[in-house]
């Protein structure tokens, strides 16, 4: 049976590979020359720029997403850095009880626990609660996979979830907790002002951040070493090593139907390719209301068109340096205050700023060299989608002076910046969507509910549409790299279950 698939991103690669274990004949379309989609890198004469992993959930077998990975690609190929913070980031009003105003939010839980308290004992009840519940996180394989989709599963499958009863309960008592409704408990003012600046200055979720320490403390959140691009490229070995094939450069302007069942492609170049299942892997709204016209509809997806249900994920502004001058001193993210706001070409406005040193990735250029990238997230990604299309001048003046404002920004701070300059790229929404087609130029998809277990409203197929399936990042809200894999998966499990065979997974 042949089964088309859109787009050669984490999703439709993992999708292609299941597939094809389970003895389906399928083909890749992507628009672009390389695979990944926005799990990328890209080369800058002797730099290496990184546009998507900080860390991948499932770096180790203490998560359930390492055994996803393993199935696609040899994990143990693969060198991962766990870095001893998640970031240092600089204090505007207050110090610690050495003066100094950087804090340091360790990755090892019993470390940042004695730090916390160290620097404020008299807090120490409320930050003992605090780790604790990180410690209490850890004993839970969190998210908890099924290894099998409805109707695949037996009673001993669905059992597993008992186990999780006591996590709903800490999940209630810490659900409504933001970082700052818990600065407020706290007395000293260096760490009520860090809790308050966790998530840079926004007022969300505490347990956003509890769970990625949990998971940072057990060593399964790692960097892998080389990129996002070397890591997708491994996807693809897989892919095409189990007969799959990938049609580079070869853009999908429609989803054929006839009769309400999806019956093929048509490219940009004009012909057709029909098959008996299509899948896409691609970006919610151009699969929707493009590539499908927006012919199969309910009420759940045009909500979901207007953003009243969810809205879209930041898109991003990102400044990448090639710096002939080595950073090794300089913690690996860094957020600072400014002196001065700044004020983007599209209006947002700054009051700190986040910089990466990749002085950990020596794949990413040579000895002695650094790669520097600041980004900044944005909700108007429409200003630069358009000023792209319309004044493609402007918008590269506009780009260049911005990047100009935040390079003096670095030198201010850093010092031994502009001088050794030698690379300046500067990504913003409208490169991610040109080159991913990611609606707004989203750089993860939908933003995460408010309540963070509810049932995502995105479905695998659509309204009136038969042998068509969607499976991508944005299938679930928050996106990134395992929501792509677990999704495909999910999908090919369908497919399996529907043919009446058995799935494999090897």
């Amino acid at each position: 049976m042949k089964i088309n698939i859109i787009g050669a991103g984490v999703s439709g690669l993992s999708a292609g590979c299941y597939l094809q274990m389970n003895g389906f004949e399928t083909q890749i379309f992507e628009k672009n020359a390389t695979s990944g989609g926005l799990c990328t890198s890209w080369k800058r004469g002797d730099y290496t720029f990184d546009g998507c992993l900080h860390w991948l959930m499932g770096s180790n077998k203490y998560s359930p997403f390492y055994k996803l990975w393993c199935e696609l690609i040899d994990m143990q190929s693969v060198d991962f850095v766990n870095h001893q913070t998640k970031i240092d980031f600089e204090l505007k009003q207050h110090t610690d009880k050495y003066g100094g105003k950087v804090f340091h939010l360790y990755t090892d839980i019993k470390q940042l626990e004695d730090y916390l308290i160290e620097h404020a004992p008299e807090d120490a009840r409320t930050i003992k609660k605090f780790t604790q519940s990180i410690r209490e996180i850890q004993k839970y394989s969190l998210p908890p996979l099924v290894d099998k989709i409805p109707g695949y599963r037996s009673i001993k499958d669905y059992a597993i979830y008992i186990k999780y009863l006591p996590f709903v309960f800490l999940y209630l008592k810490w659900r409504k907790v933001t970082n700052y409704s818990f600065a407020k408990r706290l007395k000293n003012p260096f760490i009520k002002e860090a809790f308050e600046l966790l998530f840079d200055g926004e007022n969300l979720k505490l347990i956003l951040i509890s769970v990625p320490l949990a998971f940072c403390d057990n060593k399964c959140a790692g960097y892998p070493i080389g990129g996002s691009y070397l890591f997708a490229k491994k996807m693809e070995e897989k892919y095409v090593s189990l007969g799959g094939k990938i049609n580079f450069s070869n853009a999908v302007e429609k989803i054929i139907t006839e009769n309400g069942i999806a019956k093929g492609l048509l490219l940009g170049n004009g012909t057709k390719d029909f098959s008996e299942i299509t899948i896409s892997a691609a970006d919610w709204h151009y699969t929707v209301f493009e590539a499908l016209d927006g012919k199969f509809l309910d009420k759940k997806i045009v909500e979901l068109r207007s953003q009243k249900k969810l809205r879209v994920f930041y898109s991003m502004v990102l400044i990448s340096l090639g710096i002939s001058r080595s950073f090794k001193d300089e913690p690996h993210l860094f957020r600072f205050p400014l002196e001065h706001e700044l004020v983007s070409p599209d209006g947002t406005i700054y009051n700190r700023i986040e910089v990466h040193f990749y002085n950990y990735d020596p794949h990413l250029t040579s000895e002695g060299k650094t790669v520097v990238s600041v980004s900044f997230c944005t909700r108007n990604s429409d200003y630069w989608i358009a000023m792209r299309s319309n004044d493609k001048e402007n918008y590269l003046k506009n780009k260049e002076t911005f990047a100009e404002e935040v390079i003096g920004i670095l030198e201010n701070k850093f010092g031994n910046i502009k001088q050794y300059i030698e690379v300046i790229d500067i990504a913003t929404p409208a490169t991610y969507y040109r080159y991913t087609n990611n609606w707004k130029g989203s750089v993860q998809g939908w933003l995460p509910e408010q309540d963070l277990m509810a049932a995502s409203p995105i479905a695998y197929q659509l309204p009136g549409l038969k042998q068509f399936y969607f499976a991508s990042h944005w299938s679930v809200p928050g996106g990134g790299l395992p929501i792509a894999i677990k999704t495909a998966r999910d999908v090919a499990q369908i497919i399996c279950k529907k043919h009446h065979q058995d799935f494999k997974t090897e």
